[in-house]
């Protein structure tokens, strides 16, 4: 490794899929006001997607390895902390962490950080996203 090299920083991306059903809902509201504020997300029998999450590592590489992380621990992570307890649920009726919020695509992209950021080595976590459809992805940069 030449000396430029030792001092680069490199930004590792990878990608999980996990299929998840939820609905939004506030038990203080009434059905008519829910409805209101949540349309067609308010009806409580619910509704499912096909979830992409996306996590992003920055960081040095390591000299010997040439890696931020080995993939293997890397995916062993993801699938204990976020796959498994995501992973063909209900999100408002299975996923504890969710029974004080809305299962909405901003709050899952909190829940994987948070779960991650527990696990990762401390400043290698950069950013998280949670794409719902094509149309809808909610991303979070915070502090490992």
């Amino acid at each position: 490794m030449s000396d430029s090299d030792a001092a680069a920083r490199v930004r590792l991306k990878r990608r999980y899929r996990f299929t998840a059903a939820h609905f939004y809902w506030d038990a203080s509201r009434s059905a008519a006001e829910n409805e209101r504020v949540f349309g067609k997300n308010a009806n409580r029998h619910g509704h499912g997607h096909d979830y992409r999450v996306e996590v992003v590592l920055h960081g040095m590489p390591d000299a010997s390895t040439g890696m931020l992380i080995d993939l293997r621990e890397l995916d062993a992570i993801v699938q204990e902390v976020v796959l498994q307890p995501l992973d063909h649920r209900n999100l408002n009726h299975e996923v504890e962490w969710f029974a004080n919020r809305q299962p909405t695509c901003e709050n899952l992209t909190l829940f994987v950080w948070s779960a991650l950021a527990r696990r990762l080595p401390s400043g290698l976590l950069e950013a998280v996203s949670v794409r719902e459809t094509d149309d809808l992805e909610a991303e979070y940069r915070g502090q490992s």
